[in-house]
């Protein structure tokens, strides 16, 4: 390290940005986590944010948090208990995480449990780990939901502050016109208040194709309604970084590593702006 004059400066062994020092950084990581638990930068690793030595760096400059607390390089933690963060973000650590996406046909319901004894999103993945579908899609939408029992990435993906882009083809009644463009453009007025706007363009005579990042029930459905325009066919085609024009109704896939770190970093990016 150089200081203003030029001179050499002495950096603390384990301090930020000194890797070769590393060793008594987790000398340090080590005697306030204890010896039980896995390191952070090899946990990091395991879900996809590179190789131990980038997750190393990552530590070493700060962006990751345990318990609210900077994280040190050898730093511990125990998945079932502690809280890590990287760039404030909640990260999931636990062993058995399990993220399908399912291109959900018509008629199959997302409800746990469903009194008319319709087919449920659930019962297109394996049974085991139980998982739970992140949102909802109504019994007549169409397109890409995701199932996991990782109640992180639920939370980045459908809590409001977070807002990640959800993209919808819908089929309409009618010729949506310019003025019906802009009002979906600019926000339509719901019986639960008036909604962000959305991106929207016409690809064909009665198609939209909308990008929305809020929640509501039905929302796509009656913002069409209210600009007189109907639904009658609706297609969820992406969820913020995700989609996949292979994956044919009724089809499932597992998430890599890749596809759920982007999943985590579209809400980041969101929350940052």
């Amino acid at each position: 390290m150089i200081d203003s004059a030029g001179r050499a400066a002495h950096r603390p062994a384990g301090a930020p940005g000194n890797l070769a020092g590393s060793g008594a950084g987790e000398i340090q990581g080590d005697r306030e986590a204890g010896p039980s638990g896995e390191r952070l930068q090899k946990a990091l690793a395991r879900v996809g944010f590179g190789s131990r030595r980038t997750c190393e760096e990552l530590i070493l400059a700060g962006r990751a948090t345990v318990n609210g607390v900077t994280a040190v390089l050898g730093r511990r933690v125990d998945s079932s208990v502690d809280r890590v963060e990287v760039d404030g973000i909640p990260v999931s650590l636990a062993v058995g995480l399990v993220y399908y996406l399912v291109n959900k046909p018509a008629g199959v319901v997302c409800t746990s449990a469903d009194t008319h004894g319709r087919p449920q999103v659930v019962d297109l993945v394996p049974p085991e780990p139980r998982v739970f579908s992140i949102g909802r899609l109504d019994a007549g939408t169409e397109g890409l939901i995701i199932l996991t029992n990782d109640g992180e990435l639920a939370q980045l993906l459908t809590h409001p502050s977070y807002g990640v882009d959800k993209e919808y083809v819908a089929e309409v009644a009618g010729r949506p016109g310019a003025a019906a463009l802009r009002r979906l453009r600019e926000g339509v007025e719901l019986d639960d208040g008036i909604t962000s706007p959305a991106r929207v363009s016409a690809i064909g005579p009665s198609t939209l194709r909308l990008v929305i990042h809020e929640g509501r029930n039905r929302q796509v459905r009656r913002m069409c309604d209210a600009v007189g325009h109907p639904v009658s066919r609706l297609v969820r085609t992406r969820i913020g970084p995700l989609a996949d024009r292979s994956l044919g109704p009724g089809r499932w896939r597992e998430l890599t590593v890749a596809e759920v770190r982007a999943l985590s970093c579209a809400a980041g990016t969101v929350r940052r702006r």
